[in-house]
């Protein structure tokens, strides 16, 4: 099994879509140039190339920056397998993400100062698995229980507020969904923080609450906003803003909805932590949770790895020297077919 030591290196691969565009949008370009002059002077030009010859080269160069950017990457090999003790939780993290989470009573806006709190959260734990929760008018495991947390806060970065097409807020999805999501087998102690404006506008979130607490899920409740009303932001095709109006053209406020975060914290037996008079929310949540008793649990692990960085650069720099030396020029038996072709 691979891993990478240096994840964030992966995201250099958004360079190779990139060149096949610009390579695609080159050849039509050369097609079209084609068009314009004779027959005669453009085979005097590119009579003796090889398209093959030209599209294999650059297949070698996208796979030998590909290779590149995977040993840059530094892959580890598992090479000793243990069953590790471990003692820690299972923590969900549900983040709405509907379109009052634009608002921007908390700066930057209500989303971008959750994630960082969660980023902030996630580099404090160790030894205990973090999951994700996306919610608006349904909800989806963002990613499932891990204690890869490098893997977390990437998946954490690339959250929006379009990551859930359907409007709308349903805590009560979202409660239900994570305790569906935790492991069965020898499970640690059972965690879920649901950070929102509290704006639900479906299900019983109350009842879902008490059903998670029966099942052993203490929840946390994190408001983000404010009481005072602020209107929600949204952006045209080019950028610019505006503010969401209701069907009679008014600007709709949305507000933090605090009563009932309060409630669905008391009855999943956690804590209610209003973001913006507590700036250090999750702090105290993870506080807390370090005062839990921590159950133990065997995992599965690699103990020593063994480095592979070279095997890819290696087989980089092959693809890359057949690239170099490879001649475009068509095969002579080729060409003479073709001159014949042409003479008849």
């Amino acid at each position: 099994m691979l891993q990478f030591e240096n994840n964030i290196v992966l995201w250099l691969v958004i360079i190779i879509p990139l060149l096949i565009i610009i390579y695609i949008l080159t050849l039509r370009r050369r097609k079209l140039f084609s068009e314009k002059i004779s027959k005669t002077l453009w085979n005097k030009l590119e009579g003796d190339l090889s398209k093959f010859k030209k599209h294999l080269k650059f297949l070698y160069l996208i796979l030998a920056l590909l290779l590149f950017i995977l040993a840059l990457a530094n892959p580890l090999r598992g090479t000793k397998l243990e069953e590790v003790k471990q003692e820690g939780m299972d923590i969900f993290i549900a983040l709405d993400v509907s379109l009052s989470m634009t608002a921007e009573d908390v700066a930057p806006n209500r989303i971008e100062k959750a994630k960082f709190e969660i980023n902030k959260l996630i580099g404090k734990l160790s030894g205990d698995k973090i999951g994700l929760i996306i919610f608006s008018g349904t909800s989806y495991i963002q990613l499932p229980l891990t204690t890869d947390y490098s893997a977390a806060s990437m998946f954490v970065d690339v959250i929006g507020i379009d990551a859930v097409p359907t409007p709308g807020s349903i805590i009560e999805d979202a409660i239900r969904l994570a305790m569906k999501s935790y492991y069965q087998e020898k499970p640690a102690q059972k965690v879920l923080i649901i950070i929102t404006d509290g704006e639900s506008t479906e299900g019983d979130s109350y009842k879902a609450a008490e059903d998670a607490a029966k099942d052993g899920v203490m929840i946390y409740t994190i408001g983000i906003g404010t009481q005072d009303g602020t209107p929600i932001p949204i952006f045209d095709q080019y950028g610019k803003k505006d503010f969401k109006h209701d069907r009679s053209g008014n600007i709709v406020l949305t507000k933090l909805d605090e009563t009932g975060l309060i409630q669905i914290a008391n009855l999943g037996g956690g804590k209610y932590i209003n973001s913006k008079t507590n700036v250090d929310g999750l702090d105290e949540i993870f506080k807390d949770l370090n005062k839990l008793q921590k159950r133990e649990f065997g995992q599965k692990m690699f103990t020593e790895y063994e480095t592979e960085f070279q095997y890819f650069g290696f087989v980089g720099l092959l693809f890359l020297l057949i690239e170099f030396f490879m001649n475009e020029k068509r095969s002579s038996w080729i060409r003479k077919l073709t001159f014949k072709k042409n003479t008849d």
